[in-house]
């Protein structure tokens, strides 16, 4: 068992092919990016951080929605693509294990975190960054693996916070993090964030249709994903 996940940029071996995926997929477009936008709410005229921004499905829908769109990606080659999807935008590579040293203090309107607090070792660090960089009245909304269904999936004690490594049914072989979701709450309070709304997301309705089994499996399981709203504590 691995220490941590290390700082390789894991997705950029595949980049491509993930944005195949996530494009129009049950899980990515049906599932985690309408919960995590309608936690965002209304994004137009406001300036939103686009953190682990991979190959800019999120920036595409951001910007189409009236957003300045500012981010970054640990691979380069997501980078690029994001580059390519929108060019209104301005990203550039970054690991989150490093400060973002180009943003001033209280310069963001919101930040999307979608699907990447769990490849990032300390992430106490990296989400007081997150912090440092929103407006007061600003937010913070993730998504990450739902905890039940890594416990599920994984076994051992759904308490163990630790890195596993497997391979994903495309082929893909990645290591993250597994962690209750007692410890991304108070990851998250130990940020400087106060917790304000959590959502177990079932799919559109209208992906029915794409993947039937996953689909009345989300609708009925957590064993999906789940997405927060965040917002920085005013006593902090």
């Amino acid at each position: 068992m691995a220490d941590g996940v290390g700082p390789d940029p894991q997705y950029d071996a595949f980049a491509d092919e993930f944005l195949e995926h996530a494009r129009d997929g049950l899980f990515n477009a049906h599932y985690d990016r309408p919960a995590c936008l309608d936690l965002l709410g209304d994004v137009a005229g406001r300036t939103v951080l686009d953190a682990a921004c991979g190959p800019g499905l999120y920036a595409e829908e951001l910007v189409a929605r009236g957003a300045r769109v500012t981010g970054f990606d640990h691979s380069p080659r997501m980078v690029e693509l994001c580059r390519q999807r929108v060019p209104s935008g301005e990203f550039r590579v970054h690991d989150l294990a490093d400060p973002l040293g180009w943003l001033p203090d209280d310069s963001v309107d919101l930040v999307v975190f979608a699907l990447a607090l769990e490849y990032v070792d300390d992430r106490v660090s990296a989400l007081r960054e997150l912090r440092r960089v929103l407006r007061p009245g600003g937010a913070l909304v993730l998504s990450r693996p739902h905890p039940t269904g890594d416990w599920l999936r994984h076994g051992g004690s759904y308490f163990d916070v630790r890195v596993i490594e497997e391979v994903w049914s495309k082929g893909w072989r990645l290591r993250y993090w597994l962690a209750p979701l007692e410890r991304t709450c108070e990851e998250l309070r130990a940020a400087g964030f106060l917790l304000e709304r959590l959502l177990e997301p079932r799919p559109r309705p209208e992906a029915a249709d794409l993947h039937r089994e996953d689909y009345q499996r989300l609708c009925r399981e957590p064993t999906g994903f789940l997405a927060l709203r965040a917002v920085p504590d005013p006593r902090r």
